[in-house]
């Protein structure tokens, strides 16, 4: 059984604003990084939507974009992809799968299929995996800022504080820290 790792950016006041944070070469490598460990990758349907329109044509090379960000696209392109939706059905990004039925049993049976583990992107769906007990690892990279707005990691709560143990603090040259924790039992 592989593992539901989920993996986000987050400022120093817990803001997951897609649009703050540091996006250059190093931080991008380190999502390639993850991306190449994973098996697959989860999202829920507005996350999948940010991403499809934008890395498919990078992958294609119809948008113009640096070496690293060309690197993560096609390997998104071509990673097993899936979608928690109740409102899409459609997906024609390559790879890209529904995910449908009872939640907590088709992202266990994804993990159960899936040994090199599945790659979690989406907070507002991580916060739902996250009261089900299905998250097992978490891999935040921490950007060296304070936004004062939010959309804040778990923004809707939890119903109780879940305990982690720090596998790894790695900080990185541009200030930021990739923060790896395991959920304790």
């Amino acid at each position: 059984m592989g593992l539901l790792t989920f993996s986000l950016n987050v400022t120093l006041d817990g803001c997951i604003d897609h649009q703050e944070g540091i996006a250059d070469d190093e931080t991008h490598a380190y999502f390639t990084r993850l991306l190449d460990e994973a098996g697959a990758m989860l999202w829920g349907r507005v996350t999948y939507e940010m991403m499809e329109s934008y890395w498919p044509s990078v992958a294609r090379g119809d948008v113009e974009a640096p070496p690293a960000l060309r690197e993560w696209a096609l390997k998104l392109d071509s990673k097993p992809k899936y979608v928690v939706s109740s409102t899409r059905t459609n997906y024609p990004w390559t790879n890209t799968h529904h995910l449908t039925g009872d939640l907590p049993e088709a992202v266990q049976n994804l993990k159960d299929a899936t040994p090199a583990g599945v790659l979690l992107g989406s907070p507002n769906l991580a916060t739902e995996l996250d009261r089900l007990d299905l998250i097992d690892e978490y891999r935040l990279l921490i950007h060296p800022m304070i936004t004062g707005h939010g959309p804040t990691l778990h923004q809707a709560g939890l119903p109780a504080t879940r305990r982690l143990e720090l596998l790894s603090a790695n900080p990185l040259h541009n200030g930021t820290v990739a923060m790896h924790y395991r959920r304790t039992h």
